[in-house]
């Protein structure tokens, strides 16, 4: 049977959007025989029961994220397909160190690249989305991805890349400010700041902190590789699966050509051999120049090095529930008791990487604030279907009747005091004569 990698789609000459996808296209390229499985751009999470891309689907086994599908490979291929089959105890122990140590602080420097940096995300990121996405995703998920991406690296003290959120602030806050008086009239008015201005701005308080953080992960990244051919291995070896997890996230560093390039720029001027490998990688697993079309008509794209298959257009039931799941995290209570179930969900996950003791104290955690949620929403409830009995024990819904009455008895002693002005003038007609 053929196997399916589901991943999101091309974007900025490369396969994929997404760092752990283009990891795992990496891995197949180099492991698995290229008749023996088929790469489907669905670039929709909700193909897979675990909602994750990338996923491999085999018949009816469904597998998610870089680490589950190596090892899935490894064992549907009696270590066949395992391209860390040769390495030794260091280097096994080398290999799952620097996995970590790469995902930890190359996610990080993408989503500020991509993501969070302004001129970037709204000139090539959204745009990119834009062409792989099937309505009506295309206005729900690049939304999600973006504000998931602002909350990962929040901790960076680097939002003011964000200049979209810096204008924003700084109008809500004039705003606040003019309403409470703060401001005298004739500053009120003040010229909006330019993209440049902002982006100069911005860029003078970042920079040191930039400097910092891809320091952080270039540097060390160079001294692993040394002058060996790839991260852990020689020539004659050739490349491992740390390799292709490098490549994910590299590359996104590296080939985008996006306006505000810093991180590409540290990338070159501080790790030289680094840049060469990730380029030279690149060339090996992912051929020539990706384009979009590859991943949608590859009947005529015969000559890509990848074995791209079409994906399916989504079905009505599908579009219907992503509708649903849009509409539902946007309802405040709703999104909390779903964002407690998915939080049980991963911590009681044989892949969530939690110990067996701190999954089910997160689980129990989950459970109980979910219940939390359903008790104020009964007392809610409850609160109001009480007032509502008083209300209609007190009489307050027949109003109307009593309301009419009253209007009778005013218009019956209206028309008596009318008739009293003639009744006089009668009496006073009769006594003079």
């Amino acid at each position: 049977m053929v196997l399916e990698l589901h991943v999101w789609g091309p974007a900025f000459s490369l396969p994929s959007i997404e760092a752990q996808c283009l990891a795992t296209i990496a891995y197949f390229s180099q492991a698995v025989p290229k008749d023996a499985w088929v790469l489907v751009a669905s670039s929709d999470p909700s193909v897979s029961p675990t909602g994750e891309l990338p996923a491999l689907r085999n018949g009816s086994t469904w597998v998610s994220r870089f680490r589950n599908i190596v090892d899935y490979l490894r064992q549907y291929s009696n270590g066949e397909w395992d391209l860390d089959g040769g390495l030794n105890g260091l280097q096994r122990a080398d290999s799952i160190a620097f996995s970590s140590f790469l995902e930890s602080r190359a996610q990080a420097l993408v989503d500020l690249s991509l993501y969070v940096t302004s001129q970037n995300y709204y000139n090539k990121t959204s745009p990119a989305y834009g062409s792989i996405l099937q309505w009506p995703n295309q206005w729900i998920l690049p939304l999600k991805l973006h504000a998931a991406a602002k909350a990962r690296t929040e901790h960076l003290g680097l939002s003011s890349l964000d200049l979209q959120a810096i204008e924003e602030q700084r109008q809500r806050e004039h705003s606040a400010a003019v309403a409470a008086g703060q401001i005298p009239p004739n500053f009120i008015r003040r010229p909006r700041d330019t993209v440049t201005g902002l982006l100069g701005k911005a860029s003078q308080q970042n920079q040191f902190r930039l400097d910092a953080v891809t320091d952080e992960l270039f540097e060390p990244l160079e001294q692993i590789l040394g002058e060996k051919t790839y991260l852990i291995t020689g020539e004659n070896e050739g490349p491992s699966g740390l390799d292709c997890l490098a490549l994910g996230y590299l590359s996104l560093a590296l080939v985008p050509d996006v306006p505000f390039s810093w991180l590409r720029d540290a990338m070159k001027s501080k790790s030289p051999r680094l840049t060469v490998l990730t380029e030279r990688m690149r060339q090996q697993c992912y051929g020539s120049s990706v384009d979009v079309s590859h991943a949608y008509t590859p009947a005529q794209n015969s000559g890509s090095s990848l074995p791209w298959r079409a994906p399916e257009r989504a079905r009505l039931a599908t579009l219907g529930n992503t509708l649903y799941n849009a509409l539902a995290d946007s309802t405040p209570i709703l999104k909390d008791i779903r964002a407690q179930d998915r939080l049980r969900v991963a911590a009681e996950s044989p892949d969530s990487g939690l110990s067996e003791p701190d999954g089910k104290k997160l689980s129990a955690f989950a459970q109980g604030q979910k219940k939390d949620i359903l008790v104020n929403i009964a007392y809610v409830v409850g609160g109001l279907a009480t007032l509502v009995g008083y209300m209609a024990y007190e009489g307050f819904f027949s109003g109307g009747e009593a309301e009419f009455e009253y209007d009778e008895d005013e218009l019956e002693n209206d028309e008596v005091h009318e008739m009293e002005p003639d009744s006089l003038q009668v009496k006073n007609i009769l006594a003079g004569l």
